[in-house]
């Protein structure tokens, strides 16, 4: 069977006996092949969580607008929200960067060999440094460049590219500004950033060097959504590396970097599965 007959149903409600057939029950009922389930329960909140990859009817046409108005009924006697995503359909991503160019690269080079199912509308930077590199890959590059004065335009015209590339998700690949609570606000929930330790630990500048000098064992980074507060949105994915007293903030800077790289591609691996949900503040990734 094709990937592009393949469907993803995410869904969320209170606990109740009944959620799990809830969704696999009505699946069956419409001749659909469940390829891929997990689920989670969080006994403390009282919620519960699904996420069902399942495959079209091999017979018949398959109508998604009756699929969704029947489970529609059915979730609503759960008080269920939900979600259906065509699982071939590649979402766009729009790419924050200032001047490291490690987790862009990476990034890039994922979706260039298909390793990350997206495509990338826009790159946009507050620096031009990065606009070869955007230029080979045949992507739209944008040079905004932002001062105190000039923040509100700045970042005006940043969510007019957003919007005008229908991003459904965007990424600060090392975007080294922190963005306006309007912004947030507009972001919260489909923005992913990449911060170069472990939250909440070593925040603002210098995080390795902060690690340093507190003798550390442990660098790492943390992949997160965005909110008003300041590197405290939930967080998706974190990766870690065993140091010692032999490395100095040179040596953490370098491993730091490839953590970064694949934290942050995890993250957006996840987020674009749709195996995050967020609930309270944190997120539940389903089959990590």
């Amino acid at each position: 069977m094709a990937q592009h007959d393949t469907l993803i149903l995410t869904a969320s409600c209170a606990s109740r006996l009944g959620t799990v057939d809830a969704v696999t029950g009505y699946l069956r009922e419409q001749g659909c092949y469940i390829a891929d389930m997990q689920t989670f329960d969080d006994a403390r909140a009282g919620h519960f969580f699904i996420r069902a990859e399942f495959r079209k009817p091999e017979q018949g046409e398959f109508d998604e607008t009756s699929f969704r108005d029947g489970f529609a009924l059915r979730a609503a006697d759960f008080s269920m929200e939900w979600e259906l995503t065509d699982r071939n359909r590649k979402p766009n991503v729009v790419i924050m960067v200032s001047k490291f160019d490690h987790c862009l690269n990476d990034l890039l080079y994922r979706y260039r060999t298909g390793q990350l199912a997206i495509e990338i509308p826009a790159i946009i930077s507050n620096h031009p440094d990065l606009q070869r590199l955007a230029d080979w890959h045949h992507i739209p590059f944008y040079h905004l460049p932002i001062t105190a004065d000039t923040k509100a335009e700045q970042e005006a015209k940043v969510w007019q590219i957003v919007q005008e590339s229908q991003a459904d998700l965007v990424v600060l690949a090392r975007y080294m500004q922190v963005l306006s609570p309007e912004l947030c606000n507009h972001l919260a929930g489909w923005a992913i950033n990449i911060h170069h330790s472990l939250l909440p630990g070593f925040k603002g500048a210098q995080p390795y060097h902060q690690a340093y000098a507190k003798g550390v064992k442990l660098v790492g980074a943390t992949a997160h959504y965005i909110n008003n507060e300041l590197d405290e949105g939930p967080i998706i994915t974190q990766g870690i590396q065993t140091v010692d007293h032999s490395h100095y903030p040179e040596d953490l800077v370098a491993k730091g970097k490839d953590i970064e790289c694949l934290t942050l591609a995890k993250a957006i691996q996840y987020h674009i599965e749709k195996r995050v949900f967020m609930y309270q503040g944190k997120t539940v990734v389903l089959g990590s």
